[in-house]
């Protein structure tokens, strides 16, 4: 697979050939989805709890007697029907993850490639780097380029202008080849890598 590369000022700046065990899959949607649960149950802090009747401090004195007063029997007045007792069957602190293999979060990162490949929605730039640390004047360029919702891969060291630079757009992620992920990739519309993260890739998956 061949693609256009592009420079930020939009000229074009020769042909790169693409692996297509890396780019050239047939996506499985079931594997990227798969990836993704795997990633946003791991972002899960767990830390969500309420008091279960055990954890209500109030009297383990029994409230009237057993029999005669035409009611329910009662005992504590820690228990879920009463104001102020515990929570039944409420969250506990916990932690969501839960595993996949090696192997197939890296057969996932590469089916969420190939899917930007097969949309065409894959873009390779020369590099990523700008003059000076302008916002404005960044956001010019990737108008320009069609780039509203982007994420963007430089090499294995980001440029401190460019980062500087893309902070504050809006719908703009930067992010060096070794932060890829594939629930970043999913979100944005339009995946932009430089030469040295295309490089990169492939010589990690080769």
């Amino acid at each position: 697979m061949e693609l256009d590369v592009t420079k930020m000022d939009g000229s074009k700046s020769g042909k790169v050939s693409l692996s297509d065990t890396v780019f050239g899959l047939e996506p499985r949607q079931d594997i990227i989805q798969r990836m993704v649960r795997y990633q946003l149950a791991k972002a899960r802090q767990g830390t969500h709890q309420v008091q279960g009747r055990s954890d209500v401090d109030r009297t383990g004195k029994r409230m009237y007697r057993q029999k005669g007063t035409g009611g329910a029997r009662h005992h504590s007045q820690a228990a879920p029907q009463f104001r102020g007792g515990g929570k039944a069957h409420g969250p506990q602190s916990r932690d969501h993850s839960h595993d996949l293999t090696k192997k197939f979060r890296a057969l996932a990162l590469r089916h969420a490639l190939s899917a930007k490949a097969q949309a065409g929605t894959l873009v390779v730039v020369d590099d990523l780097a700008a003059k000076d640390p302008k916002t404005a004047a960044l956001r010019g360029n990737l108008g320009k380029l069609g780039f509203e919702n982007a994420l963007m891969i430089g090499g294995s060291e980001l440029d401190n202008n460019f980062k500087l630079a893309a902070q504050n757009i809006p719908h703009i992620d930067v992010l060096p080849v070794q932060g890829i992920n594939v629930y970043d990739i999913i979100r944005r519309n339009t995946l932009v890598l430089s030469k040295a993260a295309v490089d990169a890739l492939e010589e990690r998956f080769k």
